[in-house]
């Protein structure tokens, strides 16, 4: 159901450090080691101000959106011809133009190869558990597939101090990284003849 828009520059995880600042923006300075990160926040929105919600009306998720909001304009192009954003972000490009919104800044001493997941996978794993399961202390949580997202839920399960977290995942050699991750148990559907929930 996309708009096949193209030709785009893709990618949403990234980390960079801020070269140049629009007119009027305060919330960064050249200098600044950002996340950028592309459900973005204008910090006046109902949902922005909300603590149940991060859907900002302004810098939601827009896959079809390829340019920049307040013109609607792209800020590439090769040979005089327009390249278009995505996700208001566009990290698979050693520069990009974003929203001072879909940035976040981070302390300058945080390596930056490495802490590219905490734009996208880390906070989006963590952030739902924490934020919208909130499982009680002493519960049971179950998480399917762990990949970055679901071992950054392990953590979060593990920090809201559930009793019983359950990684589940066709990978065998995940079991172990599930552990570091707070996972108490490991299951993989392949070595049982019934199904996972039972």
């Amino acid at each position: 159901g996309q708009n096949p828009l193209f030709p785009r520059i893709l990618g949403h995880e990234a980390e960079g450090v801020v070269e140049s600042v629009g007119k009027g923006v305060i919330d960064v300075q050249p200098g600044d080691h950002v996340l950028p990160i592309f459900t973005g926040e204008c910090k006046e929105c109902p949902h922005c101000l909300s603590e149940a919600s991060n859907m900002c009306d302004l810098l939601r998720i827009n896959t079809e959106r390829g340019g920049m909001l307040h013109d609607g304009h792209t800020r590439f192009s090769k040979d005089g011809k327009p390249i278009y954003h995505f996700l208001g972000t566009s990290t698979f490009s050693k520069y990009t133009v974003v929203h001072v919104g879909q940035v976040a800044k981070i302390n300058p001493e945080a390596p930056l190869d490495k802490v590219c997941v905490l734009s996208c996978e880390m906070s989006t794993g963590f952030g739902a558990t924490v934020n919208v399961a909130k499982p009680k202390k002493g519960g049971f949580v179950a998480i399917f597939g762990l990949g970055a997202v679901g071992l950054a839920a392990a953590e979060g399960a593990r920090v809201c101090e559930a009793s019983r977290i359950i990684g589940i995942d066709l990978n065998p050699n995940r079991s172990e990284e599930a552990k570091k991750f707070g996972c108490t148990e490991f299951v993989n559907p392949k070595d049982h003849n019934k199904p996972v929930q039972e």
